[in-house]
């Protein structure tokens, strides 16, 4: 037993964690009832009873998921979890968290000889387990750091969402510009008039200063893009005059936030034209969001179907939970600095190819497979020797990646050249492949393709060069970077975790020179 278990099983235990009595509903209620129960109680699930037996559970992602189905207006028993699993009272506590980690829930009901007296949250087991010295995982990995109300990844569910929308729902039905709005101001505009008076608000934010403008050939001339932004959004930043978080207001806060959103895929643009030896383009008025950073790189006004299938990439790659940009972002906000330095900071993390720079290199997987017949000759001795198969694998998901499944049905509906038709094909006939041997040489993995793979191929298809693909991911994570940088100053607290010193004991005495 760890350290930190030890604490969780001597310092409480479950009744002193649960919520009880738990709210309670019954499977023929109204799902409008239910959500009304759980606001006013201020939970995150209500246990469905019948007589005195617990039949069902109904959480915030059934909430969510009704919501994307077409709204509220059903009963319980169409949206509960069933069949639902319970923990006794008795239970050790590091047998229920291990037991909560392992099954993925949120919430379970607690009985007592089988009868329901309440429901322990993941979050309070979380929270008693880090006091003391507990046994880190490596890479933090499952460790909860915060509270956040801007979006979250459900690993073992396949699903994600921002705020309280699925977020491959909104790629599907709202512009960028609504989701954007959406992560910054905490809701998506109830009208035409909203959605315009948003985009006015944000155009005026594109343009390039003349005295930014002027230094970015000397950037451009020896970094690509995503580098030479680190120095471009910085001197941007200071020129405009960001302040540090802890010395603006709110309404300061948001300003800038919207201000590095909105500059930020221009001077990405920018960059990689000058780096081509081409003339910078200024975004136009009468374009969207996805149709002008397709005009600022490539000088060509793209198709509507082109334009769209960008804007969902964009939009689906906003936000994804605690991922390392993220949370390098929201350390740099604890500190209280400006807002510029916590994205300059984020997009460093994004640099590595471990993170944001795969795409690139799972086109580069499929140049060197070349054809459906050499996946096992390539990938095998590869995944062998130990290699990531880029494109394939996700620190969280253990589904499938659900931006994946959605970029691949853009990627088939945008492939209307007999090129085309074959660059997909061979994905999806490699994305097979691939995982067929993934199953062959590592069983149980459930290594499946990851967002990277089928963004590679969606950005290929409508003209973004590879050098240009990690860029463009960035130019989306910015809006959910600032998203995660305003909450962290709303409610801020200085980042700063312990480490556990394994070297020499001290103290040893100084040596004297021989």
């Amino acid at each position: 037993m760890s350290t930190g278990e030890g604490t969780l099983k001597t310092m409480t235990s479950i009744d002193s964690l649960m919520t009880s009595p738990p709210v309670t509903a019954l499977v023929g209620e109204p799902l409008t009832a239910v959500i009304r129960r759980m606001h006013d109680g201020r939970v995150g699930s209500v246990v469905v009873m019948e007589g005195t037996t617990a039949i069902g559970i109904v959480t915030e992602r059934d909430v969510l998921r009704a919501a994307a189905a077409g709204g509220y207006d059903g009963m319980v028993g169409a949206v509960m979890t069933v069949p639902v699993d319970t923990i006794d009272v008795a239970t050790p506590l590091p047998t229920a968290l291990a037991l909560m980690r392992e099954r993925g829930y949120r919430h379970m009901p607690v009985t007592d000889h089988g009868h329901p007296v309440g429901v322990v949250s993941l979050r309070d087991l979380m929270r008693v387990a880090s006091i003391g010295p507990a046994e880190v995982p490596r890479g933090l990995k499952g460790v909860v750091v915060a509270d956040t109300e801007v979006g979250d990844v459900r690993g073992s569910e396949g699903f994600y969402h921002y705020r309280q929308f699925s977020a491959v729902e909104l790629a599907e039905r709202r512009p960028i510009e609504d989701v954007w709005r959406l992560m910054i101001d905490g809701a998506l505009p109830d009208n035409p008039e909203e959605r315009a008076a948003f985009i006015a608000e944000v155009a005026p934010l594109r343009a390039i200063t003349p005295s930014v403008l002027a230094v970015l050939p000397a950037i451009a001339a020896v970094s690509e893009p995503l580098d030479g932004l680190r120095t471009a959004l910085s001197l941007a930043a200071a020129e405009r005059g960001l302040r540090p978080l802890i010395d603006i207001s709110p309404d300061v806060r948001r300003a800038d936030a919207l201000f590095l959103c909105a500059i930020t895929p221009t001077l990405l643009c920018a960059l990689h034209r000058l780096r081509r030896g081409d003339e910078v383009l200024a975004p136009r008025a009468e374009l969207g969001y996805a149709a002008n950073y397709l005009w600022m790189l490539t000088g060509v006004e793209p198709t509507a179907a082109h334009a769209r299938a960008v804007e969902q990439y964009l939009v689906c790659t906003i936000d994804h939970g605690f991922n390392a940009s993220t949370f390098t972002g929201r350390v740099v906000a604890s500190t209280g600095a400006d807002l510029g330095a916590c994205v300059v900071a984020a997009i460093g993390s994004l640099s590595g190819p471990l993170h944001g720079g795969a795409p690139s290199r799972a086109l580069a997987l499929l140049d060197e497979i070349g054809s459906p017949d050499r996946i096992d000759d390539v990938v095998a001795p590869m995944i062998e020797r130990g290699d990531k198969i880029m494109g394939f694998g996700h620190a969280v998901y253990t589904a499938d990646d659900p931006r994946s499944l959605m970029l691949r049905g853009v990627a088939r509906r945008i492939a209307v050249e007999p090129s085309d038709r074959h660059l997909v094909a061979f994905a999806e006939a490699t994305e097979a492949g691939v995982i067929a041997v993934l199953d062959r040489l590592k069983p149980g993995r459930q290594v499946r393709a990851n967002v990277e793979f089928y963004a590679g191929v969606v950005m290929q298809l409508c003209g973004i060069p590879p050098a240009m693909f990690t860029p463009t991911f960035a130019s989306s994570r910015v809006i959910g970077w600032c998203a995660n940088l305003l909450e962290q100053a709303a409610d801020n607290k200085i980042i700063r975790p312990s480490a556990r010193y394994i070297g020499p004991p001290p103290p040893q005495p100084i040596p004297a020179f021989r």
